[in-house]
């Protein structure tokens, strides 16, 4: 398989130390898994036509998958497809937040917060989204309980100046 300049950024966002998982599709060669200290990154080549998902886990902690950051390089019209995937851990709030093409920065899948609809949550989603960029940015850390509307403020306005 000849290589190609398709490469992920993983961007850690706190003081965490991650580690990266890599599981290749079927006929796609595997990756070594890597490590992301708190609060860095750490950029992984990936050969033409790699098909497959990352994931991370907490230093420390079980290897257990959670978010998925999906990709296909070099698809369909060369194309780039790419989304994150909750389905085989949905209640996961750790690791993969969200993800994009790193010149453009759109679009995006994935999110900061919890709950989050901009992500593939069911089997039946349509959440993959494309790139003709072959270089993405992965952000990883907590996600963030949403904040809702309506909710009493634990502080009067009056008071917030």
């Amino acid at each position: 398989m000849v290589a190609a300049d398709n490469t992920a950024q993983f961007v850690n966002q706190d003081g965490t130390t991650r580690h990266v998982v890599f599981t290749p599709s079927e006929g796609s060669p595997t990756i070594d898994e890597i490590t992301v200290q708190g609060n860095s990154k750490a950029t992984q080549q990936f050969p033409e036509g790699w098909t497959g998902n990352a994931y991370s886990y907490n230093d420390g902690q079980p290897n257990v998958p959670g978010i998925l950051a999906e990709f296909r390089f070099n698809g369909y019209g060369k194309a780039n497809f790419f989304d994150v995937s909750a389905i085989v851990n949905p209640q996961a709030t750790d690791g993969v937040m969200m993800m994009y093409p790193t010149q453009s920065k759109t679009p995006v899948s994935g999110c900061l917060t919890t709950p989050c609809s901009n992500q593939y949550n069911q089997p039946d989603d349509i959440a993959t989204l494309s790139s003709t960029e072959s270089d993405f940015t992965v952000l990883l850390g907590q996600r963030i309980k949403a904040a809702r509307r309506g909710i009493n403020a634990a502080v009067g306005r009056e008071f917030l100046r």
